[in-house]
Order: C-alpha cells, then sequence, then structure tokens
C-alpha cells in the first residue's frame, strides 16, 4: 500500500476569462508531468471551504492563478500563511490563505503551503485561450511547481499572510 501523496496542487480560476484560466490550465498540464506518485492534482473553478478537508492530508500544497498585478506574463512564488482577514464571507470562493486560516481553526494544522502566480494580460471573455503573456507563463509555473515539489524554496516573494 502506498503513502497518500504528500503535495497537493490546486490550480484554480475561471476558464471564461481569458488568462484567468491559467491556474486550471496548468493544473491539467502537470497532469501530463512525471512528479511522482506523491502528488495529487485538482483544477477548480473557485476555490472553496470543502477544500480543506483535502489540505490537511497533504504535508505541502501549492495554488497556481492568474495575477492582476505586476507585468503580463511575470511568474511569482510566494509562501502562504493562513490569514483570517482575507475574509470571503463564503459566499462563493475562498482566498487560499482564507482555506489555511479554516484548516488551523477546525483542524489544528495547516499544510506548507505556497502560492505561484502569472500575471496576466487579458482577462477578457475567452474559453480557455490565453494571451501570449499568459501562454509563455505556463513553463515558468511549472517549474516554479517542480522546484517546491523537489524541496527548493530559495528566492521565493515576500510572503503572503503574515502579518
Amino acid at each position: 500500500m502506498s503513502a497518500a501523496p504528500r503535495t497537493l496542487i490546486i490550480g484554480y480560476g475561471s476558464p471564461i476569462r481569458g488568462d484567468d484560466a491559467i491556474g486550471p490550465l496548468v493544473a491539467e498540464r502537470l497532469r501530463g508531468v512525471a512528479l511522482g506518485d506523491q502528488v495529487r492534482i485538482i483544477a477548480r473553478h473557485i476555490l472553496t471551504a470543502e477544500l480543506t478537508a483535502d489540505l490537511i492530508d497533504h504535508e505541502r500544497a501549492i495554488f497556481l492563478d492568474a495575477a492582476l498585478s505586476g507585468t503580463p506574463g511575470e511568474v511569482r512564488c510566494h509562501r502562504l500563511a493562513p490569514a483570517r482577514e482575507c475574509v470571503s464571507t463564503m459566499a462563493h470562493f475562498l482566498d487560499p490563505r482564507e482555506l489555511l486560516a479554516w484548516c488551523e481553526t477546525l483542524y489544528g494544522q495547516v499544510p506548507e503551503a505556497y502560492l505561484v502566480t502569472a500575471c496576466g494580460d487579458s482577462f477578457d471573455y475567452a474559453d480557455y485561450r490565453l494571451s501570449a503573456a499568459g501562454t509563455a507563463a505556463i513553463e515558468p509555473m511549472i517549474a516554479w511547481v517542480q522546484r517546491l515539489i523537489d524541496g527548493d524554496t530559495d528566492n521565493l516573494d515576500t510572503p503572503l499572510g503574515e502579518v
């Protein structure tokens, strides 16, 4: 019997808003990359509270998403910490830091967590179609995921969620 996957990768974003689809598209692309049997991949439109049960079953979580600020195509990686101030009212979606806060509150544990983003260029209506900048960011995002799975956390951008 093999051990449970150590790393959970969650790509999220709207498939009909151009570059916002990069998170789920990269998650789907990662399914074809040899990451080992210690990795589980989920592609979602939005983050919901139900993911807390998935998160606590893993030692590491890597979130993949589009970013609005920065140079189009720029890929960044941040360490995440639980942040209760990222309140979404649980209406439709959650911030990954809020999900981590739910894990901490409900289960008393939080996986090591990272957010890998690519700055989008176009968020117009487009069904799973990325801009040139979004397309160019796919391979660097995959490279960040592979580094994180290998435990290489050097040169991260400023941590998000720490007070």
